[in-house]
């Protein structure tokens, strides 16, 4: 094959060759410790070898994804290629070969015969002795197809040997999650078995010694937040497993991370497996009827008596599922602390009242600690209806305002199909360019990306336009007087035209009323 220089690429384009070289390494292959031609390292060396050898005076830029599966495109390198490929920054990818850019023989197949020709892209697959230019004006041959069905169809036998034997594993016991439970630590003759980590099962016990004792999970964040008890995720930086940041001064216990502390088996020397499973081959998990999970008892040694356990799980979250389920206020999701900005929570019973569970786990002074909820809602009640009437003032002059607006509606239509017709144009004479081009008819190919762009995005632009002035019209049509007693009347308004409710106090609460409206 001839050495190619800047000028063979698009017929005499002075700029020199931009290649991208595309990298991946599934998880598969990287516990397929024999595997080292796979490696990010050696797939990276082959390519820039075949690039010396064949090109001269390049540009390269790299795209990797280390540990996604090729099963499917939804994997950052390669999106970020995909991207930069529809906006001309490189004239050629190579790769190792096709089953490190995708495993899925249909869109492979699809980006092959029909994006990147569209796109003028040339594509190069090292080991399968592929190279579009070689292909212009026509398909890909039988080879090509017949590699990527076979890529397609190991990639799927692979998955369900990978299923199966992590399956057999945890049927026999051994313990194969990547990270060990809060409390717990992987054997060090041993990974697959879980040993007692002394310095966080501490924690544990008093975690649930205070439920045992009636103490909320609110509460118990609280009291750990105060002793400035470290929490789950400084034990995992401690040992370098992770690398977070606080968002505030410092991590914070709370009560979802009680909560997840005090429901989980594995503190008894219970495993639960099976929960979910994937509805296609890269697809995402489900979660199975939890009558369908398998159990091993005592795999491990436990950190709680499964008697303790089993009494903290009898009055778990019963009062709060009766009381949300018996009275649900149209507030909730939308008031907020005015303090740290989080949703306030209901509590109490007959005299229920927003509360924000900062001021407890986190010990926020300044949160929110009390407001009635029939208080709160009168008094939003009551700025509404006063929010609509001022609304109403102003009918006739929505209403002139909407004539206004039908009218330019009329003209964007117009205008809109117009621009239609003309980006079709294009598009017919961008593909009949590159037809006449590969099929040597032609001594250079003609590019209207830029016009067609361009085309599209004034066609957005007068999509979006006349979207909000139907949106306008409809909300001016459909305005109604204050629907005095329906209660899911008015649940709708608040949630129509109330974006939060952000409440410092009962005698300071600021409604952010939504931008539509």
């Amino acid at each position: 094959m001839k050495r190619i220089g800047s000028s063979d690429m698009n017929n005499g384009a002075t700029h020199s060759i931009r290649i991208a070289i595309y990298i991946r390494l599934s998880k598969a292959d990287a516990d397929k410790g024999q595997e080292e031609s796979n490696s990010i390292s050696m797939q990276r060396i082959l390519i820039k070898k075949y690039i010396v050898s064949h090109f001269d005076g390049c540009q390269i830029m790299e795209y990797q994804d280390d540990g996604f599966s090729g099963t499917n495109f939804d994997r950052p390198g390669v999106q970020r290629l995909l991207e930069d490929a529809r906006n001309e920054k490189f004239d050629c990818i190579v790769v190792k070969d096709f089953s490190r850019f995708g495993r899925d023989y249909m869109e492979v197949g699809s980006y092959l015969e029909q994006i990147f020709p569209f796109l003028g892209i040339r594509f190069i697959s090292i080991n399968d002795h592929y190279d579009s230019a070689s292909y212009q004006g026509s398909i890909a041959d039988l080879n090509v197809n017949f590699k990527n069905l076979l890529y397609d169809l190991y990639s799927k036998d692979l998955s369900q040997k990978i299923k199966t034997s992590l399956r057999a594993r945890k049927e026999s016991g051994q313990y194969v999650s990547a990270n060990a439970p809060f409390g717990y630590e992987k054997a060090p003759d041993d990974r697959h078995m879980l040993v007692i980590c002394e310095d966080e099962a501490v924690i544990v016990r008093e975690i649930f010694a205070l439920a045992l004792q009636g103490i909320s999970s609110s509460q118990t964040a609280k009291k750990l937040n105060l002793k400035r008890v470290s929490t789950p995720l400084e034990f995992k930086i401690r040992k370098g497993e992770t690398s977070r940041k606080p968002k505030g001064d410092r991590f914070y216990w709370s009560g979802s991370t009680i909560c997840s502390i005090l429901r989980n088996p594995v503190y008894v020397g219970d495993i639960e497996y099976g929960k979910t499973e994937k509805d296609q081959v890269g697809g995402r998990n489900v979660l199975k009827a939890r009558a369908e999970w398998k159990v091993i008892r005592n795999h491990h040694d436990p950190i709680i008596a499964r008697e303790d356990f089993e009494e903290v799980q009898k009055s778990r979250g019963k009062s709060i599922r009766k009381r949300m389920g018996e009275n649900r206020s149209p507030l909730i999701g939308r008031a907020v602390c005015g303090c740290c900005k989080h949703n306030l929570q209901i509590k109490g019973g007959r005299n229920p009242y927003f509360t924000c569970h900062n001021r407890y786990a986190a010990g926020l002074e300044k949160c929110v600690s009390k407001v009635n909820v029939m208080f709160l809602e009168k008094v939003v009640l009551f700025r509404l209806r006063e929010y609509m009437e001022r609304k109403s003032s102003m009918e006739e002059q929505n209403n002139r305002y909407m004539d206004n607006l039908k009218a330019k509606r009329k003209g964007l239509l117009r205008d809109m199909g117009q621009a239609e017709k003309e980006y079709g144009r294009l598009k017919r004479e961008h593909y009949e360019s590159y037809q006449l081009y590969s099929l040597r008819k032609r001594p250079e190919f003609h590019s209207l990306h830029a016009e067609i762009e361009e085309k599209q995005k004034l066609i957005q632009k007068l999509q979006e336009q006349i979207f909000q002035m139907d949106e306008r019209i409809c909300s001016v049509k459909t305005q109604k007087k204050f629907p005095e007693g329906d209660a899911g009347a008015i649940s709708e308004m608040i949630r129509q035209y109330i974006d939060k409710i952000e409440i410092y106090s009962e005698d300071d609460i600021e409604i952010k009323w939504t931008a539509k409206t």
